[in-house]
């Protein structure tokens, strides 16, 4: 148990950082499924409004730190690859 004022308030803070990250995290993994899965079943139209919906979340988990730069420039390349070869 943390004795220090500031430790012990950083024990009520992490549990309420953690979950919006997770919450963030959860967003963004599930919109790029959601890419994949129109892409996979030939909708361009879909395919391209997940995309956008998608490089949104990956860029919002970006700006508040939760992933790392190069994991957002090789997931956008990678799903704006997918969607154009359609």
């Amino acid at each position: 148990m943390p004795n220090m004022k500031n430790a012990k308030k950083a024990v009520r803070k992490n549990p309420k950082k953690n979950e919006l990250n997770n919450n963030f995290k959860a967003s963004m993994h599930t919109a790029i499924k959601n890419v994949e899965k129109a892409v996979t079943a030939n909708d361009k139209a879909k395919a391209t409004d997940n995309l956008k919906i998608a490089i949104k979340r990956i860029d919002k988990a970006s700006s508040k730190g939760i992933v790392h730069k190069n994991f957002v420039a090789r997931n956008k390349s990678r799903l704006t690859k997918k969607v154009n070869a359609m």
